[in-house]
């Protein structure tokens, strides 16, 4: 089946190149040249474990290819809509401009009977708008088919997914949406046989499922940090109160991992729309609800920053802080609303000197934020530091060793605001270890505000060779 993917961010070069993977002829609409080119030499212009050798999968096989033309998509049975749905710029609304646009420009190519599918995140409401644009193409099918990728092992996610959902007019009983799912279900055959779980509903249900499951997550995260201040308050450890209940199978471990919190170009976004719907249809609970969760959220980040301080003896200005992680989480190069930029920002803005380290973020990380100090070298980076903080959890940053770490610093001091270090480990090694949520372990040899500022001579800012490869694009708002 020939199928387009419009949309070759995040979510549709994946998209694509798991179609193609299923024996599919697929091709990838995108209007950043830049972007398609980089796509059609077979590597993604982003990080995603995984990908580009399937891109390079689909083109040996001659079944994928990319552009910017849309009449490339024409005769397509499906049409995919990856686009993106960033928060508006200025309401916590989701802005649909770009799912319109697409949907607009794929107008003149549809073949009578194609079927045009969304599968971007978006609020209730939104498939009603593109049947308005449909309108005059009664012999096109319209159907909805969230996506549940996750960076960082979104090609698994595609290959093998949890579950398969179609939005159908009418729902699973109705004679007006088996056209779409039959459509769907030619599209994905290979899962279905695979036994692959396929749940078949109305509109309205496949548009919140995918924010309604962002906003379980994102209460999940929020909680177990809430627990992990409750746990500094008293005493407690929030390691050992997140493995104690996440035996329970009713609660389960996953996403019970309390550190400096999620960020992204999805969970911070979705459930700010989230709320923004429940506000639209006066359901106050959820508005106030999804309040809370943001508010904890971003708060972990000001009380890294605070325990990044009192381990300065609240004396950050003219301190040398190593910030080990740039992009919001690991696997990725993705840079949207990271926790961990934010709180290098906040160090820097509190006169620290600081310097951030990442294995692939540095680059998009260095062009958003030029005002800090990069280093692509971790033991560059760790150079003559007072204070590191471990903010992304790279598998590199977790089996760092401490003693070798120690030969670098100037001061063996670590805030491990993801709780991913061995503490015991560090400490036999002569480091202070804080964590959020975990206490202090041990205690400076010296106190900080006795020392002078180190000797260690700042360069100007990014005047160092830290940059691995060519810069890249700023990351694009499309998925």
């Amino acid at each position: 089946m020939k199928i387009s993917v419009v949309g070759c961010g995040y979510l549709g070069a994946v998209h694509a190149a798991t179609l193609a993977s299923m024996g599919h002829t697929v091709v990838g609409i995108d209007v950043d040249a830049q972007k398609v080119a980089h796509l059609n030499k077979g590597f993604a212009p982003f990080h995603e474990p995984g990908l580009d050798e399937l891109l390079r999968d689909g083109f040996a096989t001659k079944r994928l290819t990319f552009s910017t033309d849309f009449a490339d998509a024409a005769d397509a049975r499906a049409h995919f809509l990856c686009v993106g749905t960033p928060q508006s710029k200025t309401s916590d609304t989701a802005d649909l401009s770009y799912v319109i646009a697409a949907t607009k420009s794929l107008l003149p190519y549809l073949a009578r009977g194609a079927a045009v599918v969304g599968k971007s995140t978006v609020p209730v409401g939104t498939v009603d708008m593109l049947r308005g644009i449909l309108a005059r193409r009664p012999d096109v099918l319209l159907g909805w088919n969230p996506e549940f990728l996750r960076q960082g092992t979104a090609v698994k996610d595609s290959l093998v997914p949890d579950r398969l959902v179609y939005g159908v007019p009418g729902g699973k009983d109705s004679a007006d949406g088996a056209c779409v799912t039959a459509a769907l279900d030619a599209v994905y055959e290979p899962l279905i046989s695979a036994g692959i779980p396929r749940l078949v509903c109305n509109f309205a249900t496949a548009e919140l499922i995918k924010s309604a499951s962002n906003a379980y997550l994102a209460t999940k995260l929020s909680f177990i940090n809430a627990m992990a201040e409750l746990c500094d308050a008293s005493g407690a450890d929030v390691t050992e109160l997140s493995e104690a209940m996440g035996l329970d199978p009713r609660i389960g471990n996953r996403y019970l991992h309390a550190g400096l919190g999620f960020g992204g170009g999805c969970l911070p976004k979705d459930i700010r729309s989230f709320r923004a719907q429940a506000q639209a249809l006066s359901v106050p609970s959820v508005d106030e609800w999804m309040g809370v969760v943001d508010s904890i959220n971003l708060g972990q980040r000001a009380r890294a920053v605070d325990v990044a301080s009192e381990m300065c003896k609240g004396f950050l200005s003219g301190r040398t802080v190593t910030v080990l992680g740039a992009a919001f989480k690991p696997d990725t190069d993705d840079i949207r609303d990271s926790p961990a930029l934010d709180v290098a920002l906040q160090l820097a803005a509190a006169g620290a000197h600081v310097t951030v380290t990442d294995p692939k973020a540095i680059n998009n990380a260095w062009m958003r934020y030029p005002q800090l100090r990069f280093e692509a070298s971790t033991t560059r980076a760790l150079e003559g530091a007072e204070l590191v903080l471990l903010l992304t959890e790279w598998d590199e940053y977790r089996a760092l060793s401490p003693a070798a770490v120690g030969s670098l610093v100037r001061r063996r001091m670590v805030l491990d605001a993801r709780n991913v270090l061995d503490a015991g480990a560090w400490r036999a090694q002569g480091w202070t270890v804080r964590g959020l949520g975990t206490g202090s372990y041990g205690e400076p040899s010296e106190p900080i505000s006795e020392v002078k500022p180190p000797v260690v001579p700042v360069e100007p800012l990014n005047t160092r060779p830290f940059i691995v490869g060519s810069p890249a694009k700023a990351p694009s708002t499309r998925r």
